[in-house]
């Protein structure tokens, strides 16, 4: 076919084309249509494209299809470009119906499940490459469809089933590149993560398709998980700090879709310490802190110590341990079992014992964290006790009013004697706090009475005056209470109560003696009873 260059091509102003405006037309419905509205007796065009997918070369490969007279090898290296530049170009059976670009792509397509694993991913990558619009052709779809379906077979995976031709074992499913087989893969990675590092090569919006399609197919959202804690930590390693950002905030997103008993939750305290240095955006950073927040009670003292934003005075972010256990109470208390309760506020205790003696940590924050969980999640409050003395020691320029909104979050019901003896003795704390201390012991001392008193009258009773002559000698090893006040440094006001709460603490003592002695009595009417066969009724002990 004689030709002559007629026509110029401007490409994306990177290369310029001579070629046959005649020859290109004829394949070309865009080109037809445009010199057909052309009224100019000019001979020689000249058309600038902005936005040719592929660029100069892919748009060498559509002249060599020209000018072949629609013939050109098609194979998955240049697939995903000539099939897009057939959309864009319009080759389609509109303007010839035996050799037409468009359809050409689509029916080698339909041998994808012939094509190698290697293969398999130069197409996608060349799909990721190309404008979004090249989404629209099904192209990329279908690439997806077939490397899932390739996983997922090949780890065993519940995922949708594959068709039989694209098994293992067939000639067209070929994971490995030409110098690599299907069993040196398996043998170089685990059943289930060989395939981690091959999709190290897709960017963001390609591996956020894949794992939607992996979850659509239902696929373990473990190993999901595992590849995309992968996929961050790896890439970082070449990643710009606009790259990073991308990449952090694609693969949270993700997370989002995950059951979150399969994200580690120390590793997404990683994913935090990076992004936190990244400025990602604010709804990702929620969405972190939310996951985080959830599982927080598997979290370590030293994941908390997370330091202070730039421009912060303390030592620590005690903003965001605040905002970790608002997302771990978001659900309600009644949502969290009383193991996990009790593992977090015993983690809180830790990290308040940690952060009381930063001189800069405003009272306001200190006693936010003491008040963020509630009274149920502690058995006890020594620790925060404990941690109290240690601020009000550092910050000893505190006003009174201060230092009681401070000990306002004390529970003096749940304090040892020991550290309510501590309390009525410690000049650190207000004067008030003394007195509750003793008012909660002496509580606690009638109660004691109450139940002491409750036990003897049950004593009382005929079946234990009819062996009221078999007492035992004292046993040494049966445990008992012991209350000690000691020398309580308080005000002449709460003199008199410290003498009533000593006079208690005594009369207590006696009436468990005599406690001690009756159990023991009553041990040996059980072991008469037993041993004359009689139908013995089992009492309960009175003293413990």
């Amino acid at each position: 076919m004689e030709s002559c260059c007629d026509l110029q091509v401007d490409v994306n102003g990177e290369e310029t084309f001579m070629v046959d405006k005649k020859i290109i037309s004829s394949f070309s419905g865009r080109l037809s249509k445009l010199f057909a509205k052309s009224r100019s007796s000019v001979n020689n065009f000249k058309v600038i494209f902005h936005d040719f997918p592929g660029g100069g070369e892919n748009f060498e490969l559509v002249t060599r299809f020209c000018y072949n007279n629609g013939i050109i090898e098609i194979n998955p290296s240049n697939i995903a470009l000539l099939n897009r530049a057939a959309h864009f170009m319009e080759m389609n059976e509109s303007v010839s119906r035996r050799h037409n670009l468009l359809e050409q792509t689509e029916k080698s397509l339909e041998q994808i499940s012939y094509w190698s694993w290697s293969e398999l991913l130069v197409a996608l990558k060349q799909c990721q490459d190309l404008p979004p619009v090249a989404k629209s052709s099904g192209i990329l779809q279908k690439c997806l469809d077939s490397l899932i379906g390739r996983v997922a077979l090949a780890s065993g995976s519940e995922a949708s089933p594959y068709p039989s031709n694209s098994s293992p074992d067939s000639s067209g499913f070929r994971f490995s590149c030409d110098t690599r087989s299907t069993e040196s893969l398996k043998n170089s990675f685990s059943r289930v993560t060989w395939w981690f590092e091959d999709l190290l090569v897709l960017n963001p919006n390609l591996v956020e398709m894949v794992v939607k399609s992996m979850l659509s197919r239902k696929y373990d959202h473990a190993i999901i998980s595992r590849f995309l804690f992968y996929y961050q930590k790896s890439k970082f390693v070449t990643a710009t700090s606009v790259e990073k950002r991308k990449i952090i905030e694609s693969v949270v997103d993700l997370f989002c879709f995950l059951d979150q008993s399969s994200v580690s939750c120390k590793s997404l305290f990683g994913i935090l310490r990076v992004a936190l240095s990244l400025n990602i955006s604010k709804g990702c950073r929620i969405k972190l802190e939310s996951m985080i927040g959830s599982q927080i009670d598997q979290a370590a003292l030293d994941n908390l110590l997370v330091p202070s934003p730039h421009g912060s005075n303390y030592l620590y972010d005690v903003n965001l341990v605040l905002r970790f256990l608002k997302a771990f109470l978001r659900g309600g208390i009644s949502k969290i079992s009383p193991v996990r309760l009790r593992r977090v506020a015993s983690l809180v205790d830790l990290y308040i014992a940690e952060v009381a003696p930063d001189p800069s940590l405003k009272p306001s924050k200190f006693i936010a964290l003491t008040s963020a969980l509630p009274g149920s999640a502690r058995e006890s409050y020594d620790g925060i006790y404990s941690a109290m003395g240690m601020y009000l020691e550092v910050h000893a320029g505190l006003s009174e009013e201060e230092k009681m909104k401070i000990c306002c979050t004390l529970n003096y019901d749940k304090l040892s004697s020991e550290a309510c003896m501590h309390l009525a003795q410690n000049t650190k704390f207000p004067s008030k706090t003394t007195v509750q201390a003793l008012i909660s012991q002496q509580s606690k001392l009638k109660n004691l009475l109450h139940e002491t008193n409750h036990s003897r009258s049950f004593t009382d009773s005929p079946c234990s005056i009819s062996s009221n002559g078999s007492r035992g000698a004292k046993d040494d090893s049966q445990e008992q209470i012991v209350l000690y006040a000691g020398k309580l440094d308080i005000s002449a006001d709460n003199e008199r109560l410290r003498a009533h709460l000593q006079g208690m603490q005594w009369r207590v003592m006696e009436l468990e003696k005599a406690c001690r002695k009756m159990q023991t009595q009553m041990a040996k009417i059980m072991k008469s009873k037993t041993t004359s066969h009689s139908n013995a009724i089992s009492l309960p002990k009175l003293c413990s």
